[in-house]
């Protein structure tokens, strides 16, 4: 134990008593290193991890995952991607808090990353370029933590294309 002067002593050395305790923290774990297993327990809420990753089959929507996404005229500063995906899949997000769109009767839902996403083919070869619309994926994410309002989050991880789709005729006479 320390003194009362030592601890004053210290506390001034180190700058304040958040500072210190820092700084005694630290000393504790180099000298208790059983205490300091490494790793922290993943926060969990419910009957999932929230840390945990999962995969997930669809046809791509929207794809920005080689630019960031802009919204507003204003860059987002994440990569997404927007699929529409079974039934069954919806349903299995739904229970674990996911919120879900539907369009024209389709369930879809938007994934996100801050960071740059890894895209493979049906082969594991890097896919270079963006993923064209309706295009058959699967994607590798891992939920976020839970929102009152917007639900738990899905970020985006891997991209990995199983089958690529290909521009028709009749999409190109729309242009």
């Amino acid at each position: 134990m320390t003194s009362r002067a030592e601890y004053f002593s210290m506390k001034n050395r180190y700058g304040g008593q958040k500072r210190y305790t820092q700084v005694a923290n630290r000393d504790i774990l180099l000298a208790y290193p059983e205490k300091n297993t490494g790793s922290q327990p993943k926060q969990t809420n419910g009957d999932y991890s929230m840390a945990a990753t999962a995969t997930i089959e669809g046809v791509v929507n929207f794809s920005n995952v080689t630019k960031h996404d802009v919204f507003n005229g204003q860059d987002t500063g994440a990569y997404s991607m927007t699929i529409t995906m079974s039934e069954d899949d919806a349903a299995s997000l739904a229970a674990q808090g996911v919120k879900i769109k539907e369009y024209q009767g389709a369930k879809q839902r938007k994934f996100k990353s801050k960071f740059d996403v890894k895209r493979v083919d049906g082969e594991g070869n890097r896919y270079n370029g963006e993923i064209p619309y309706n295009s058959k994926v699967r994607l590798l994410y891992e939920l976020g933590n839970p929102h009152p309002v917007h639900g738990v989050a899905t970020y985006l991880k891997a991209v990995k294309v199983l089958e690529e789709a290909e521009l028709t005729e009749a999409d190109a006479g729309d242009f």
